[in-house]
């Protein structure tokens, strides 16, 4: 029952939330600016709102302030710790925008500053989730119920490596209308489902509302968007990703839940890679994955449907691959 509420006490403030924060930004001409490499098919949304992801973040914190105070008073902080990292993901990305947004460029803090800030908080994360029991250092892999040791320094390196690079995949998802929104919303339920399942509540109810916000907010980043969550938003939700699967101690299930992140990713690198290798030949139309397609002429309501799609199915999938991982603990 406490998960029903935590989404719809979510989906309610962040619906608000949208209502007064999209006015807001445009009587302060927080408008995105596209970069000039980028689709010219694109160049029509310049102007349109950033930093959206304020409104489904403002429907978590709202459910979580109310919902999961039973948790709190009980010594259960897992949602809170992954609220907590997520947010720091958030405010690196707020900063970012927010100087994108003051030098009306599409640049706002340089790839070092970021990666250092990334890298950070996800070492005091790991180290949080570990002294609080959370974390172990058993690798388990889906499907097979196989885990295996692995000393904690090596542990560590790979819990931080993880972590910054699902949260930049998200954020290169984020590159057409609801597209980063509509694949993470499967992903949320699919932790709500793990977390539910084991019996995780202070997880399902943070998973809930996760699920509750971004269902609000697709209502206006849907095509066409009235709202970008930009890197504010993009960063918080690869933030609650990989903190979900860490906090469930499940880290390699991103694999299969997030093949739609690793596709754009690692289009993104071979583009890069082969381009920088042949002296300016090109494996796709453009990177990452989604604006190749869109060249070739896929809509992005159509690309919405697809990779949203393929998120469920990798999603019910990786929920038969983990559902016994603590079967015989």
């Amino acid at each position: 029952m406490r998960v029903i509420i935590s989404f719809a006490v979510a989906f309610a403030a962040a619906a608000l939330a949208g209502k007064v924060l999209i006015p807001v930004l445009r009587r302060l001409k927080a408008g995105q600016s596209i970069k000039e490499i980028g689709p010219t098919w694109h160049m029509s949304k310049q102007g349109t709102p950033t930093m959206g992801g304020l409104i489904f973040i403002i429907g978590i914190a709202v459910a979580m302030g109310a919902l999961g105070w039973k948790d709190f008073t009980a010594g259960r902080f897992g949602g809170a710790f992954v609220f907590l990292f997520a947010l720091v993901f958030g405010i690196i990305g707020y900063i970012d925008d927010y100087f994108k947004v003051k030098k009306k460029q599409n640049t706002g803090l340089t790839a070092p500053q970021k990666f250092l800030l990334q890298l950070a908080a996800s070492i005091v994360f790991t180290v949080l989730m570990r002294n609080h029991g959370y974390l172990t250092h058993d690798l388990y892999i889906p499907f097979v119920n196989v885990s295996f040791n692995i000393p904690w320094p090596v542990y560590m390196v790979f819990a931080a490596f993880v972590m910054v690079g699902t949260v930049n995949a998200v954020n290169i998802t984020d590159g057409i209308d609801g597209l980063a929104t509509g694949v993470t919303m499967p992903v949320s339920l699919f932790f709500l489902a793990v977390a539910f399942y084991w019996d995780r509540m202070e997880l399902g109810v943070f998973a809930a509302a996760v699920f509750g916000g971004l269902c609000a907010f697709l209502i206006y980043n849907f095509h066409p968007a009235k709202v970008f969550m930009g890197d504010t938003g993009s960063l918080f939700l690869g933030g609650v990703v990989c903190g979900l699967a860490f906090a469930l101690d499940i880290p390699l299930v991103l694999i299969p839940v997030g093949i739609i992140y690793i596709a754009e990713t690692l289009s993104d690198i071979i583009q890069v890679g082969y381009f920088k290798l042949t002296h300016g030949k090109r494996i796709f139309r453009m990177a990452p994955l989604h604006h190749h397609l869109e060249m070739g002429g896929w809509s992005e309501v159509k690309l919405f449907c697809v990779f949203t799609g393929i998120t469920v199915v990798t999603c019910v999938l990786s929920f038969w691959g983990v559902m016994n991982r603590y079967l015989f603990s």
